[in-house]
This record gives structure tokens, C-alpha cells and sequence, in this order.
């Protein structure tokens, strides 16, 4: 026989399932509420505004001028900008290989770029150009530059130029520095040999295409000749070295025998 449950013990089932109801829609406004405020005390405090830029890889130009760039000042929202139009943006200079932008915590952004490396300079009207590896050449905007590579002289031919950097990427730092300047001496046989000055007081005698090869044995080449003497080492074909000496006592034989012929009747 079934049982028959009367409607008066019902009704306090019935009312604590209304009230669990109430209660939890009154905690879901109450949450939405509270998430609303919070959002709105935020972006009108400080925590939703850049407090702080940070910016690393900055060697060819000042940090300041990245910073500029990007459009970002201190105040602004934080919500305000999106990173990739700012990475665009600094990466139309010839000088950033790429560039990287993201929020760092609530108030900070944090700008990662990366440059080309500095391969050497050009002589310009008195003043030095930065020589990238990618062949362009930059402004150094007046700030002091540590003097990291040789200088080029007399490479206006970009073909050419662009062969030779091609050359000193392939070079250990530890033989790039050594090099003080490469002068463009083209001939009638060979429109890529150079005249290279080493910091050490040598000179070289080389051809473009076979430089960095040929480069990468001066170490060794030097560590064989007496550091008081200082002469030319000739790279072009093979390597043979003439002191600066014996060149001096070649030009005044030259002069002794041209006045003697002079002077025969």
C-alpha cells in the first residue's frame, strides 16, 4: 500500500530548496557585483597604468630612442597598446634583426630587441658610420661607440663591400678586433684584392674571397715571427712575410742604382 506523504511535511522541504535558490542567485549577483567594481577601481587606479619600461639588446642607438619609438610613456594604460603593432614598429629600423614586446605584471612592459651585429665603420666627412653584417649602414647618432671592428676606406662599390662583410662575419671576434682598417685596392687582375692594417703594427696583402679563410690562420701566422719586427704579410696566393726593414733597404738600393744610371754618360 503506498504511502501517503502529507503536503504539511512537504512544505518545509520546499521552502529550504526556495531559499538554497535565492541564496545562491544573491551570491552569483553579489560575485558579479564585486568583479564589476574591482574592474572599474582598477582602470581608474594606477595598477592598470605603465609604471615602468624596461628595454634590453640596445647597443647601436640609445635606449631612449627605442622607447620613443615604441609610443609608450609612463600613465598610460596598460591595456591601451598592443605588442605586435610596437615589434612592427621597431622593426622597420635597418639596425633590429627583431624585436619583442610583453606585459610584465600589472604595471611594467618589457622590450627585447635584437640587433645586427656591428661589423665595422665608414669614414664620412670626418665622422664614423656603423657597417652592419646585413650591409647596411647607420648613422652613430653622436654617441660614443667602442671602436669594435676596422674601418672601411674606399669601398663604394656595394657589391663589393658586401662581399667583404660577408668575409668578417665568418671571422672570429677574437681576429676582428685585431683588424684596425681595410683599404679597397683594386687592380687591373683583380678587383678584390685590399690592403689590410693589423692593430699589432702588421700589414696585409689579401683578396676578398679568400679572406676570412686565409684570416683565421693570422694568429698562428704571427706567433712565428718576431714581435719586434713588423712588415707585410702577403695572403693573396700563399703566405710570405717581408719585415718593413727590408723593404726600406729595397727602396734606397732602387734609389742608389736610378741616380747612378742618372749619372752614367
Amino acid at each position: 500500500m503506498e504511502k501517503i506523504i502529507d503536503i504539511e511535511d512537504r512544505i518545509p522541504t520546499l521552502k529550504e530548496r526556495r531559499r538554497r535558490r535565492t541564496n545562491k542567485k544573491f551570491s552569483i549577483l553579489l560575485f558579479l557585483f564585486v568583479t564589476t567594481l574591482l574592474i572599474v577601481l582598477y582602470f581608474q587606479s594606477a595598477y592598470s597604468q605603465v609604471q615602468t619600461i624596461e628595454l634590453e639588446g640596445a647597443l647601436l642607438v640609445p635606449k631612449e630612442k627605442y622607447i620613443e619609438q615604441s609610443t609608450l610613456k609612463l600613465g598610460d594604460s596598460m591595456w591601451g597598446f598592443k605588442e605586435k603593432n610596437i615589434e612592427k614598429t621597431l622593426e622597420q629600423n635597418e639596425w633590429v634583426k627583431f624585436a619583442h614586446v610583453k606585459r610584465n605584471w600589472l604595471t611594467g612592459v618589457h622590450i627585447q630587441v635584437e640587433e645586427y651585429k656591428q661589423i665595422g665603420y665608414e669614414e664620412n666627412e670626418g665622422t664614423l658610420r656603423i657597417i652592419l653584417e646585413n650591409g647596411k649602414v647607420i648613422e652613430t647618432d653622436g654617441q660614443v661607440l667602442p671602436l669594435e671592428g676596422p674601418i672601411f676606406s674606399g669601398f663604394n662599390e656595394g657589391k663589393v663591400r658586401l662581399r667583404l662583410i660577408k668575409e668578417l662575419a665568418d671571422l672570429p671576434s677574437e681576429v676582428l678586433l685585431t683588424i684596425s682598417q681595410i683599404i679597397y685596392t683594386p687592380t687591373e687582375n683583380d678587383a678584390y684584392s685590399i690592403q689590410v692594417f693589423m692593430n699589432d703594427g702588421n700589414e696585409i696583402k689579401a683578396i676578398i674571397p679568400s679572406f676570412a679563410e686565409k684570416m683565421n690562420y693570422y694568429p698562428s701566422i704571427v706567433s712565428q715571427l718576431d714581435p719586434d719586427i713588423k712588415g707585410i704579410i702577403d695572403l693573396e696566393v700563399g703566405s710570405f712575410f717581408q719585415p718593413y726593414v727590408q723593404l726600406s733597404n729595397e727602396e734606397i738600393e732602387e734609389a742608389m742604382e736610378l741616380e747612378e744610371e742618372q749619372q752614367t754618360p
